[in-house]
């Protein structure tokens, strides 16, 4: 049975996207998808069900950004590892916003980008040196800010909160509430961003720390 890793590539540069699912292929993990464009992107991931996509910044239709949250939409708990050529600050902290679990930079070696991704799947923060920081940094900034309340959540997405935090599927959640599987989906999502949330690792640690999963 293969334990490498179902990932999706795209990178509008077709010698570049094609040089990445080579490494990755002779890795052993199993490059499901590749796409030149940002909105195939999300249409594809949705039918192959990548754990990790690696994803440009520039793309020529919508930038890297729109597909991370569009990414986020039909795939809550895909992996997403950018591979950009641009190391602004501005552009890392936009996608980390977005959702991003990694980032790093095209002057990456092989090994390190091979690292990164088996690192991105198991859910684990990866930035190119140097751009940990400046991440965790805007973090304890945004920390040290006053909050606003807390959200309100309507009873609805409390009652799925709870059952994420209880490690729930979506299928189990749907069934126990007689949802839909968008349902549920939705449900999430709109609790994700009311939350400011990335994914559902970082919402079941919201709903434990308050008790949720009693």
């Amino acid at each position: 049975m293969s334990t490498g890793v179902r990932v999706m590539v795209v990178d509008d540069h077709p010698m570049w996207r094609e040089g990445v699912a080579r490494d990755l292929t002779e890795a052993g993990h199993l490059v499901v998808a590749t796409s030149g464009e940002g909105r195939q992107a999300v249409r594809v991931a949705a039918a192959v069900r990548p754990d990790v996509v690696v994803l440009d910044l520039q793309l020529p239709d919508v930038s890297g950004v729109e597909v991370i949250r569009g990414l986020r939409a039909v795939l809550p708990e895909v992996r997403v590892l950018m591979l950009s050529a641009s190391g602004e600050p501005q552009s890392v902290l936009d996608a980390v916003k977005a959702g991003a679990t990694g980032y790093l930079v095209k002057s990456a070696a092989p090994a390190e980008f091979l690292d990164a991704v088996r690192r991105t799947a198991a859910g684990e923060p990866v930035f190119t040196p140097g751009l940990a920081g400046l991440v965790l940094g805007e973090y304890r900034r945004l920390a040290a800010a006053p909050h606003d309340p807390a959200p309100r959540l309507t009873e609805r997405e409390t009652e799925v909160l709870r059952l994420v935090a209880k490690g729930l599927s979506y299928k189990q959640i749907a069934e126990r509430l007689g949802l839909s599987h968008r349902t549920v989906q939705n449900h999430v999502q709109n609790t994700l961003g009311k939350l400011q949330l990335h994914n559902r690792v970082e919402l079941t640690r919201y709903a434990i720390e308050r008790g949720l999963d009693a």
